[in-house]
């Protein structure tokens, strides 16, 4: 018989788990929902509470269990105090899974994957009043229009939102603020992670991430590491209850999807390009390469090309990527294939790094983006008023200000398989990156738009809002489809209709630079 322990999310009682519970005991397995001290059902908090507290709830629950070994159920917050419980009581623990949250690391709070970067900025604020310490009162729980800050309410109905909200604690900010603290017996525990898809958390990102080099995701290939994915949003065990169920007693039997080794050993993002293109010179100033086009030019003694400056077009990665990746995106060969590509055409072909770390990053990334396009039209060797700027899949809302008031050098902007409006699942966005409404502003600034058949479905409801106001202002959009691609089509799909667009992309966004635009 399996013995489950279900600890839930921030500002929620064991309640939630009632459902599923049931099901679990219809199954033949134990099932002992958690309410942690503080929340609904709970032990009542006082000044002290914190995630320590919450770690021993967990641990006494454990105590008192008569089966010799338990698999530990956390949601959200809840993961913390189930790794914390599963360190000190490793011997007791069968596996560990995580519900639609990101592993945390030994010495990090709760609150650094609170998922909305305005509700992280209000609570670490709450606890700066308190001196630093947590002390500046509980948070409040959310209202019926506020849980999405938390995580996507998809498949939740508006009454159980109520429901939600009526039966919510206010958490105690110590539980957020107080690091994990981790011996590393509970790494060593099977675990797996059930992704909430309509949460934007799939198996392809998870592997993608994977392959960025940071360990933090390079462990997830690990063979004691499984997952599942399940169609909906964050709240599954009160909107897929009984599909929840038996996906924890099918990851309690040892079952799930595994990461293989050679996603992290070879990614696809660092496949080679999809077009064969000859190495070109290329030069690093900080975090900015040049692709120079053939001709004689030396930067170290001002001279510039025969015939003049050339034109430059500066491709901008996506994101949100790990800080740690390695190598960098302007070393991936697609974006070096690009530009290299453009330099075989007489331009510059700009790559950069960018910080676009995580959800609450454009404005820096912003500042990086502008900063390279600073720098690339000061260099002797570029035409200062010809300059395009491509945007890439998660950097395309870096496109925004840009695309608002075009500067009358900006000859065309282009975007591959981009994020162009904010997704359901995620935050709400600073309001000076959404390119749904920035394009309003473009005029006749020349777009070219590449997007692929097998998007993922979030990204190309995104694609599909932006052609729509672009249709209704009269923006200059030029649509170039990929049949049968992927995102991420230029390592991923090796075919003549990949090589095509690329083909037709980077021509088009060369020829705009020769031409004169009109900002009416």
């Amino acid at each position: 018989m399996t013995t489950f322990v279900l600890v839930p999310g921030a500002h929620t009682g064991g309640w939630v788990w009632r459902e599923v519970a049931g099901v679990l005991r219809e199954a033949g397995a134990e099932a002992h929902p958690v309410s942690l001290t503080g929340m609904d059902g709970g032990r009542e908090a006082g000044p002290g509470t914190d995630l320590e507290t919450h770690v021993r709830d967990v641990v006494e629950l454990i105590d008192r269990l008569d089966g010799p070994r338990v698999v530990l159920v956390g949601h959200g917050y809840g993961v913390h105090p189930v790794l914390g419980a599963a360190d000190r009581r490793p011997e007791r623990v069968a596996g560990i899974v995580h519900l639609d949250t990101a592993p945390p690391r030994n010495g990090e709070p709760a609150l650094a994957l609170v998922p909305d970067p305005g509700l992280r900025g209000r609570t670490a604020r709450r606890a700066g009043e308190g001196g630093g310490d947590g002390d500046g009162g509980p948070l409040p729980p959310p209202r019926p229009d506020e849980w999405h800050r938390w995580g996507s309410t998809a498949g939740v109905s508006a009454e159980t939102l109520e429901l939600l909200s009526r039966r919510a604690a206010p958490q105690p900010l110590r539980t957020l603020t107080r690091p994990l603290r981790l011996t590393g017996a509970a790494l060593e525990l099977p675990s797996t992670g059930v992704l909430c898809t309509a949460n934007g958390s799939s198996i392809a990102a998870v592997e993608a991430l994977a392959g960025f080099g940071d360990p933090r995701f390079t462990a997830l290939a690990d063979p004691r590491v499984g997952f599942f994915e399940i169609g909906t949003g964050h709240w599954p065990m009160l909107s897929r209850p009984g599909e929840l169920a038996g996906i924890l007693l099918r990851a309690a039997a040892g079952e799930g999807h595994r990461v293989a080794a050679s996603a992290v050993e070879r990614p696809p993002h660092l496949e080679p390009f999809v077009l064969d293109v000859p190495e070109r010179r290329r030069e690093r100033i900080g975090h900015v390469d040049l692709h120079l086009p053939d001709g004689p030019s030396d930067r170290a003694s001002g001279g510039t090309p025969v015939g003049g400056p050339r034109p430059a077009v500066v491709f901008v990665h996506g994101g949100p990527l790990p800080a740690g990746v390695r190598p960098t995106p302007r070393d991936w060969p697609a974006f070096v294939g690009y530009a290299r590509r453009a330099a075989g055409l007489g331009v510059v072909g700009v790559t950069l790094d960018h910080r676009l770390h995580g959800p609450g990053d454009h404005a820096r990334a912003a500042e990086d983006v502008a900063a390279a396009v600073g720098l690339v039209r000061a260099d002797p060797r570029v035409d200062a008023e010809r300059v395009a700027l491509w945007f890439f899949s998660g950097g395309g809302p870096l496109s925004a200000p840009w695309l608002a008031a075009p500067p009358p050098w900006l000859r065309c902007v282009a975007a591959t398989y981009p994020l162009l409006a904010p997704l359901p699942a995620g935050p709400p966005p600073d309001p000076r990156f959404r390119p749904v409404e920035a394009v309003r502003g473009a005029g006749r600034l020349p777009i070219v738009l590449t997007r692929v058949e097998l998007e993922h479905p979030a990204l190309a409801a995104t694609v599909g809002e932006f052609l729509t106001a672009a249709g209704e202002c009269g923006a200059d959009v030029e649509v170039i489809d990929v049949p049968g691609a992927h995102h991420g089509f230029e390592t991923v799909d090796r075919t003549e209709e990949a090589r095509d667009a690329v083909e037709r992309a980077v021509r088009s966004v060369v020829r705009h630079l020769d031409g004169c635009r009109s900002n009416g």
